[in-house]
């Protein structure tokens, strides 16, 4: 048997990477378009949930509601919209009938006082310095106060608050007043200073709120209590027409 010839080792060429298959090019290029449609979609849907005008071209930012943003004296809030403001105050003394006034004080005399947001008519009797007849009224305006309505809300509800703690009058009648204004009380009352009995009747008409007060003589305790029909129904009969006047403004 002959010697064998050694198995000489193989040597395989170097050879470089294979190019990428020509077939997966297309499927890189198609993942790219698509993360960049993704990508612009994205930044449109921010771009529309962005706060900005709707269709009818209202500011998102003013219907906020009330209070929940700071606001300057000049402005006027959505939920008092000027056109249901009382806009200016009538003449003090313009505002109750010749008639109504004869009915309650006779050949009076009469004494006004005015400015832009409070007015005052005092009508005096000639024959009695107890009898009087008094309409003061008080304006509150988007001019010196962003929010006129709470305004007039918290001045009413001063009056009210007071009525129930006044330490100068004895209450006879203390009550709710309807069909006059927006809210209404009236108050029937005896002076401890001096022998006089008067009918109120406190009012609030939006932004406004007004006083009619009918004073005359009682000078008996038992005599203060059976004027307080007549001395009410005088004050309301005022108060309704001072009523009138302010929804003309």
């Amino acid at each position: 048997m002959g010697l064998q010839r050694p198995v000489e080792p193989f040597h395989r060429p170097y050879a470089g990477p294979e190019p990428p298959s020509p077939a997966r090019r297309p499927k890189r290029l198609l993942a790219v378009l698509v993360a960049v449609a993704a990508f612009a979609g994205a930044a449109v849907a921010v771009f529309l949930i962005v706060p900005g005008e709707d269709e009818a071209g209202t500011d998102r930012a003013a219907v906020t509601p009330r209070g929940s943003e700071p606001q300057t004296p000049s402005s006027v809030p959505s939920s008092e919209p000027a056109q249901q403001m009382v806009r200016a105050l009538p003449s003090p003394c313009g505002t109750v009938s010749e008639g109504t006034v004869a009915k309650a004080i006779p050949k009076a005399r009469k004494l006004e006082s005015a400015n832009s947001t409070l007015t005052t008519c005092t009508y005096t009797s000639t024959g009695s310095a107890f009898r009087w007849l008094r309409v003061e009224t008080r304006l509150y305006t988007a001019a010196n106060t962003a929010t006129p309505v709470r305004d007039a809300e918290s001045y009413y509800d001063a009056q009210w608050a007071q009525a129930h703690e006044a330490p100068l009058a004895r209450t006879i009648a203390l009550e709710r007043q309807g069909g006059v204004g927006d809210e209404a009380y009236r108050w029937f009352k005896a002076d401890e200073g001096q022998p006089t009995v008067v009918g109120q009747v406190t009012a609030r008409v939006r932004n406004a709120v007004f006083t009619v007060s009918y004073s005359e003589q009682a000078p008996a305790k038992g005599e203060q209590a059976e004027r307080e029909r007549a001395c009410l129904a005088k004050a309301t009969a005022a108060a309704r027409e001072v009523f009138t006047a302010l929804n003309d403004f």
